[in-house]
């Protein structure tokens, strides 16, 4: 059984037991997070579309901890004017294991 769900204008396929990294929320390990935004879900009893979201279907996951993502460099740089620019970003993500997908 699988779900697409809709979190922070992107879509992930999501199993049950699956480990996930989301965008940064701030929560503590162990705290349950509940995504309502169910797009699809497929299981036994066949394939279910939301037009656009399913109303009465629920993802609930469990926060493990944050997590920071990979490094992105960024370099400017101007041609002949001796002028150079080097910065990183690294962007912090929330990982959470699913737990249970409800239709």
């Amino acid at each position: 059984m699988y779900a697409i769900i809709a979190d922070g204008g992107r879509q992930y396929r999501v199993e049950e037991g699956q480990v996930l990294d989301i965008d940064y929320r701030d929560l503590g390990n162990g705290d349950t997070i509940e995504f309502s935004n169910v797009l699809l879900i497929s299981g036994d009893n066949g394939v279910q579309l939301g037009n656009p979201l399913l109303n009465s279907a629920k993802v609930t996951a469990t926060v493990t901890g944050p997590k920071l993502g990979p490094k992105l460099v960024i370099q400017k740089f101007r041609r002949r004017k001796n002028s150079r620019r080097k910065t990183g970003h690294r962007q912090i993500h929330t990982t959470v294991k699913i737990e249970k997908i409800l239709a």
